[in-house]
């Protein structure tokens, strides 16, 4: 992944299912597993995902099914 053309973000769960094309439901499963980032821990009610870690997870996701 070319980070340089892209700034880091914090992306909430509804940017992260529409990047990866997961259900909410099967991102919480898949990081609770280890197999997909964890989120941050924004305030007491608010989490979010580090951008660069959601499209690294989706960059070596389509090698692997290459």
């Amino acid at each position: 992944m070319n980070t340089t053309n892209q700034n880091r973000e914090i992306w909430r769960i509804r940017k992260v299912c529409d990047a990866t094309g997961l259900p909410r439901s099967t991102v919480y499963y898949l990081a609770a597993r280890g197999e997909f980032p964890n989120p941050v821990k924004l305030s007491s009610r608010a989490s979010g995902w580090d951008s660069w870690a959601v499209q690294a997870w989706i960059d070596n996701t389509l090698e692997g099914a290459a």
